[in-house]
């Protein structure tokens, strides 16, 4: 019997002849390790940027959108279990390799393509070949992911990924480990190596009542962000609904999420935005010198647009994100 160790993320499965990760897709068959989802797409779709939520690049863009069955973690609450907390065999997929990926992208017209709805850690080795492809034709690559990733995959990768939006799921290890399955500081040595990697990290946060809504935790995470990725960088606090495991806890009340923002512009974050709610306010991209509106959205569709190249064009500020030329 041969042991085969995964060392793709922090969990380091060691897994037997025939055994599968936690992850559900990644199967040691006889000493050798497999993925059972290359080119096996469970969900495609051509979205809004928006949606990820990338707030800071290609505004009004179309994003096309893969996924596959399986995970890294098992978060309690999670929106998209149907896929992200199933077997492969489970969901209805599609035969897609990376060259069709990149050409259904093009002939769509999208600015990028997404990994995203489950996690593209998992679907890691079609990921990679596909981001390759895409960076060769002049597409952008983006990871909507949770970050849970082991440093070296992560160094392969980042050359070809232009945008992340890192799901910083709460501030505490206790979170952490029992509504998710997994660890924070993996995640937050994630987010550091993204950003000095060059790619351009934004970040959510899905405030879920009672668990992790701590004005202290918030406080803390805001001034971590703050500290370690920048003042610029981009946080989004997400409003939870009940979910999956989750559905005797409440929506996330509207003031608790004003509230987030108000900490975290207080810490000195110049753009931060409260997603899952009709709140155009919160949605807006302000100047941080002027204050004048300069990427105005409607859910997820752009309304103004004020920048000239990567500028305010009302005050010539610099505005952190990738812009149109």
């Amino acid at each position: 019997m041969s042991l085969v160790q995964c060392t793709l993320c922090p969990h380091a499965c060691r897994m037997r002849d025939y055994e599968r990760g936690r992850c559900r897709v990644r199967v040691n068959q006889e000493g050798k390790l497999y993925t059972l989802v290359y080119g096996k797409p469970c969900a495609v779709h051509v979205d809004p940027i928006e949606k990820k939520p990338m707030f800071h690049m290609y505004p009004g863009s179309g994003s096309f959108s893969i996924a596959t069955a399986g995970c890294c973690l098992s978060c309690k609450y999670c929106q998209n279990w149907q896929i992200s907390q199933a077997y492969p065999e489970e969901t209805r997929n599609v035969d897609l390799a990376p060259e069709e990926v990149v050409a259904q992208a093009m002939s769509e017209r999208c600015r990028s393509i997404a990994y995203t709805y489950s996690d593209p850690i998992i679907f890691y080795e079609y990921t990679y070949d596909t981001a390759v492809l895409a960076h060769q034709k002049g597409l952008a690559n983006i990871l909507v992911t949770c970050g849970f990733i082991n440093t070296e995959p992560l160094k392969e990768i980042a050359p070809y990924i232009d945008g992340a939006n890192v799901d910083l799921k709460g501030f505490s290890e206790e979170f952490y480990e029992s509504v998710t399955g997994g660890r924070l500081g993996p995640v937050l040595d994630t987010l550091v190596a993204m950003k000095d990697s060059g790619i351009l990290v934004e970040i959510t946060n899905l405030i879920v009542p009672t668990l992790n809504d701590e004005p202290t935790m918030i406080r803390q995470m805001c001034r971590w962000i703050a500290q370690h990725m920048g003042r610029q960088t981009p946080l989004h606090f997400s409003r939870f609904y009940p979910q999956y495991q989750l559905q005797n806890l409440p929506p996330t009340p509207l003031h608790t999420l004003q509230s987030a923002r108000e900490i975290a512009m207080d810490e000195g974050l110049h753009y931060v935005y409260i997603g899952n709610i009709d709140d155009v306010q919160a949605q807006q991209t302000y100047c941080e010198s002027c204050g004048r509106v300069i990427v105005g959205r409607s859910g997820y569709r752009v309304t103004q647009y004020n920048l000239k190249g990567d500028a305010c064009r009302f005050c010539n500020t610099k505005i952190h994100g990738l812009w149109y030329d």
